[in-house]
């Protein structure tokens, strides 16, 4: 009896024992999962969704770092954008991770930005505390381009610990350090605030404006020591910078296309080419489908323009009589803006037809509302070209073609569901791509600028070099064999 019930008893803590195990084996995998799922993912930009791509290769520099303000997060943005649907965690600035880009940013007076936005500098700082209060951008059609204001910002936060934007470019204080040189200037905002000349003044504000940016950038050693190809300039209007742009060419522009610029001032090989800033809402949460969509074709505009864009009538009077197409004038006045919204958001296909220069900011809109872009400009040059392909998310129609008979509606009205739903599941996928916020985000136009940005450093830095083969030449017999530097050759 004492032998069966010590046998009882040892098999009980066996069982006990083994139950145990089983409970803490439990907990401890439990815990775990916890602890990792606190730490969030890294959200970076997914090349998957991009066509032959692959991550900027930039020389690693070292720079010098002064003192820095505190954290950023509690910033509140006064140019209020809705914000997409992020599918993984945003994590903070990593500026020790490959392939940042080091900016060297100069320090130029407010006048030339912050000012242009009526900021008043306190006890002589060149820049507004970005921690407290960021000045708001003008609304309107002023917003579409204004991509200098967005990558100002961005390097003014890149300097604030625990700084919570993503981080593809950081603002360093050592230009030799450095991968490109900017020039904060805002220029399509002083186009847009001081083009008209005033009754009291001699000159046209915007032009004095450009004069001293001219003399400030050309005076400086880092222009000097590579002849101005390593900086930085955005001339995003069409428009600005038209009387400085012969003075600072061999810099690398960020323009919106280049409809007004010779090749030997602005090509494809030496510049940026970055989105407008779109006027209508994200489509967010969209559930649309193909016969939701009631409008097939999709035009809201100045009908009437000159050059690339005499086109509009032409295709006006093709088109006024179909009854699924919208084709009327439109501006952002009396409500524009978003009666635009609602119609892009209603319709299948969105026509883009170039205007007084190739590109507009309705290819935008239209991404931004999911309504296929159907793309009618012949020398037009598009954002990130180099590694998205945008036939997949739009067609193009040759201008020839286009203003032939039926051609194009017969074109969009072949379109079956199944490939206009590929093309809209598509452009959702790379709206973010298109996207100006602040703070900004992995993959939104702003990291996807500096990007572009990046891509052409190597080049740029390959023509630094070899300017730099026959740096020295013998001058005359008078002065015996005297040794001086060469001038650069440019792009």
């Amino acid at each position: 009896m004492g032998e069966r019930n010590a046998s009882s008893f040892g098999f009980i803590s066996r069982n006990f024992l083994f139950f145990l195990l089983a409970i803490t084996s439990i907990l401890f995998s439990l815990s775990w999962f916890f602890v990792l799922r606190s730490t969030g993912s890294p959200h970076f930009v997914d090349h998957s969704l991009l066509s032959n791509s692959a991550p900027p290769s930039v020389i690693d520099n070292g720079s010098s770092k002064e003192s820095k303000p505190k954290s950023l997060d509690h910033v509140k943005n006064s140019v209020q954008e809705e914000e997409l649907p992020q599918k993984k965690k945003d994590i903070k600035c990593n500026k020790n991770k490959k392939g940042v880009l080091k900016v060297y940013m100069y320090d130029l007076p407010p006048q030339f930005h912050f000012e242009l936005l009526d900021w008043k500098s306190q006890g002589g700082s060149v820049w507004p505390d970005i921690r407290t209060r960021i000045p708001h951008y003008p609304g309107g059609l002023n917003l579409q381009h204004s991509i200098e204001y967005w990558l100002t910002l961005d390097l003014l936060a890149s300097e604030i610990p625990d700084n919570p934007s993503a981080c593809g470019a950081i603002r360093v204080h050592n230009s030799s350090g450095a991968d490109i040189i900017f020039v904060p200037f805002f220029s399509s905002l002083s186009y847009n605030k001081y083009s008209k000349k005033s009754p009291q003044k001699n000159k046209i504000n915007n032009k004095v404006l450009q004069e001293k940016v001219v003399r400030f950038v050309t005076s400086q050693e880092e222009w000097k020591r590579s002849g101005g190809r390593d900086h930085l300039i955005v001339a995003h209007h069409p428009n600005s910078m038209l009387d400085a742009r012969t003075k600072l060419w061999p810099a690398m522009f960020i323009l919106a296309d280049f409809g007004r610029y010779p090749p030997h001032i602005a090509n494809v090989d030496k510049d940026v080419i970055a989105p407008y800033k779109h006027m209508v809402k994200s489509y967010v949460n969209d559930t649309s489908e193909f016969d939701s969509r009631p409008i097939l074709l999709y035009f809201q505009g100045a009908i009437y323009r000159k050059d690339g864009g005499s086109v509009r009538h032409e295709l006006f009077y093709l088109l006024k009589d179909e009854k699924d197409v919208h084709f009327s004038f439109g501006s952002v006045q009396k409500n524009g803006i978003h009666q635009a919204s609602q119609g892009m958001h209603s319709s299948k296909f969105c026509l883009n037809i170039a205007g007084d220069t190739p590109s507009s900011n309705r290819l935008f809109d239209a991404i931004a509302s999911h309504c296929v872009p159907v793309i009618i400009s012949d020398e037009i040059e598009l954002p990130y070209e180099d590694i998205l392909d945008y036939s997949e998310f739009c067609i193009f129609v040759r201008t020839s073609d286009a203003v032939k008979g039926n051609f194009l509606i017969n074109l969009v009205r072949n379109i079956k569901k199944d490939e206009w739903t590929h093309m809209r599941d598509r452009l959702k996928e790379v709206q973010r791509f298109f996207e100006f916020q602040f703070p900004s985000k992995e993959g939104d136009a702003v990291q996807m600028i500096w990007q572009a940005v990046a891509r052409k450093v190597p080049a740029m830095r390959r023509n630094i070099h070899k300017s730099r083969r026959f740096s020295r030449t013998v001058t005359g017999k008078e002065e015996g064999l005297k040794l001086i530097p060469s001038q650069p050759n440019f792009w």
